[in-house]
Formats: structure tokens, sequence, C-alpha cells
């Protein structure tokens, strides 16, 4: 009896051991503690958060695209007239200058082709002075012609009216009256013929025919000196003398390639941009490129980039000049082009865990005064645990960087520690 008391009262015990634990854990869940920060804030109906504000700071390297190097002028050698290869003065790989000689072919037929226009000028000189002085003298002829028709007509007007004033008198016939008026009327006629044919020797250009056969011999000697010169083959532009096929005795054929010529400094580097990287360079007069273990970063004149995309790369053309008076750029080699500077990549970041993103989009809050501005954001690139802004905050704004998702536009707020 006594054993079952005693176990009664143990039972009793850990009983109210128990109650008492469920109380105070009641107790402990039913009233957290709570700082007095927070307690004022809820007083004040404003929300606790922690801000900072939006700052500046690189967010990596600048971006680079890869461009080829190419001559900034390609030419064909072209032989303008045929001929054999007498005499070669350059080799593949020489620096040349524009109309530098190149080639010279054998200019034996073309040589006796000027000899036989030059007989045939002399010729035709000799026949326009002979034509001209007959000319000359044909006008001279027919002006004494005129002269003397001209005074005959004179002559016989006397007569005329001397024979007219005696028929008046009545000691001169009718006879002889008309036999005066004929003559006077036919020398007349042949006065008035002779004047035509000395306008017709004035006006009309006799030597047409001759002055054109020397005409035609002088512009075949300008065709033969043309020719004479084009057996010279030379170079189109200055630069590297790239290729020169063409050996001694070899005849080449009029407009046959011989060779090419790339002109090297300035040389040109070529690139092909996306959309974006077109963008980053539009309105730019200069970007800076070099080529890794030979040249160090120096400036490019960026001297064309498309407005629309190629149709064959689909991509945007873009093409710089750069100056080469050493030939350290050398064509076929590749070249790093920076589309950005380092000072573009100083730009405004915010922390990536500041960002709410609802459906898709991105906002952050602002805080201006009291409240808090929701703001939609476009973003760039991101660096660890920074983000670029593009848009929807600038420098020097105030941002809640912890909080934010417990807020709404134009809650109030207090900024806690």
């Amino acid at each position: 009896m006594k054993r079952q008391l005693f176990m009664i009262k143990q039972s009793t015990k850990i009983f109210g051991v128990l109650a008492l634990s469920a109380a105070i854990a009641v107790g402990c869940s039913a009233s957290p503690a709570v700082s007095p920060a927070a307690t004022t804030a809820t007083e004040q109906g404003a929300k606790v958060v922690k801000t900072a504000p939006v700052a500046k700071q690189k967010i990596g390297e600048p971006i680079e695209q890869v461009g080829d190097v190419v001559s900034s002028v390609q030419l064909d050698i072209i032989a303008k007239s045929g001929g054999e290869v007498i005499e070669i003065l350059k080799k593949r790989g020489d620096i040349v200058e524009k109309g530098e000689v190149l080639v010279r072919l054998d200019p034996t037929d073309v040589l006796i082709q000027k000899d036989l226009n030059t007989v045939s000028i002399k010729g035709a000189q000799a026949g326009l002075t002979e034509a001209k002085q007959k000319t000359s003298n044909g006008i001279e002829d027919a002006k004494d012609g005129v002269s003397k028709l001209e005074t005959a007509v004179s002559d016989l007007e006397k007569a005329y009216n001397t024979a007219r004033n005696e028929y008046d008198l009545g000691t001169a016939t009718k006879s002889q009256l008309e036999k005066a008026e004929t003559a006077l009327s036919n020398t007349k006629k042949d006065l008035a013929s002779a004047r035509r044919s000395l306008k017709t020797l004035q006006e009309t250009n006799s030597l047409a025919q001759v002055e054109s056969s020397l005409e035609t011999a002088q512009v075949n000697g300008k065709n033969i000196d043309r020719a004479l010169s084009n057996l010279e083959v030379k170079a189109p532009a200055s630069g590297k003398l790239t290729d020169l096929n063409v050996t001694v005795g070899q005849t080449l054929a009029p407009g046959g390639r011989v060779g090419e010529v790339q002109q090297t400094n300035p040389v040109k580097i070529k690139s092909q941009l996306s959309e974006e990287a077109a963008n980053l360079v539009r309105g730019k007069s200069e970007l800076t490129f070099y080529i890794p273990g030979v040249t160090t970063k120096a400036g490019a004149k960026v001297t064309y980039l498309s407005d629309v995309i190629n149709g064959q790369s689909k991509a945007y053309d873009l093409e710089l000049e750069v100056p080469n008076p050493d030939g350290k750029l050398k064509p076929g080699s590749k070249a790093q082009v920076e589309l950005t500077k380092d000072d573009d990549q100083n730009v405004p970041v915010i922390p990536s865990l500041s960002i709410v993103r609802e459906g898709g989009n991105n906002f952050v809050f602002v805080l201006i005064g009291e409240t808090v501005q929701k703001r939609k954001l476009e973003l760039g690139r991101l660096n660890e645990t920074n983000q670029e802004v593009i848009s929807g905050v600038k420098e020097g704004e105030i941002l809640v960087i912890s909080g934010q998702h417990q807020l709404k536009d134009q809650d109030k707020v207090k900024v806690g520690n």
C-alpha cells in the first residue's frame, strides 16, 4: 500500500513538471522578443529597411572584337600592251612606288610603226603647205579677175553712154547702140560670176581633206607613243609587290595579269559586328586595337561602319585604318579591337540581391524622403554580386538593399542599421 502511494506521488510530480514546461513553451511562442527599433517602426506604420547609394564601379574589361589586318589597296598589275618580255626590274616582295617600271617589253614593232607614221606626217605637212599655196594663189587670181572685170564694166558703161548720146544726136545708128549695150550686159554678168567664184574660194575650206590627213597621222603618232609607254609595265600603286609571274622571253598578251601590288601603309582592320556590338561603336571616330605579342595598344581611325546588316555574313561591317610606316602590321594577321574604353566600364551598379523579380521584369525600390518608389530596370552585365544598370536608377540615388521584398510602391519606411 505504501509503495502504491509513493508511485502516485512520483507520477503527480512528473505530470506537474511536464505541464509547467508546456506552459512555458506556449508562452514563448505567443510572445516573441521584439527590438525597440522594430517596435517603434511598427508603431509609426513604417517598415525597416537597409539602404545604400547607387555608385559607379568597373564592371569588367573593355569589350573586344577580333579583326583581320588587310592591305588598304590590292591592285592587279595588267600588261596594257602585248609583247615579249626583255627585262624584269623588280621581284616579288619588293617595295615599289606608284608608276615605277617593273617589266619592259620589246619595242621593235612599235618603233617601226612610229617611223612609218613620221613619214606620213611629213607627207601630210608637205601636201598641206602646197595646198595652202595653191589656194592662196587661186584667191589672188580670182581677185585680179574681179578687178579687171570691174574696170571693163566701167569702160563699157562709158562707151554705152557715149553711144546713147550719139544715137540721140543722130550720129550713131541703132545697131551701134545695141552693140554697146550687149557688151556692157555680158561683162556685168561675167563680173557677177567672178565675184561668186571669189566668195566661194574665200568661204570654202579647200584644205579640209589635206588637214584631216595630217590630223589623222598626228593622232596615230599619239597612239604609238602611248603604246610605247605601255611597253613599260608599271606599278599601279605604291606598296609591296606580292605577286610577279613573268620571265624574260615570255610573250604577254594585251590585258594579261602580270602580278599584284598591295599597299600596306596604311593598312585596314576589318571586322564583322553583331547589332549589340555595332551599337557600342556607332558614333565613334576612333577605336583602340592591338596585336598580341606584336604591337601595343594604339588608336585606329573608323573609316566605315555599315548602317544595315550584311546579307551574306548577317553582321555589320566595320573598317579601321591604321598607319603602318614600319610594316609591323602584316596583312593576314589578327588584331584585337576594343569596342569600348576603360572609362566605359565604370557604370552604375547595384547589388544583384537588391533586385525584385516579377513576371520576367526587374524592379528595385528607391528611397525618396521617407517613402520608397518602385522602379523598373534595364540591366546590363553581371560581375560577381554587382549588376550593371542601363536605365531605371542613376548614380547617387538611395537604393533599398535589404527588406525590399516586403515593400510596395510608395510604402513608408524607416532606415535601420
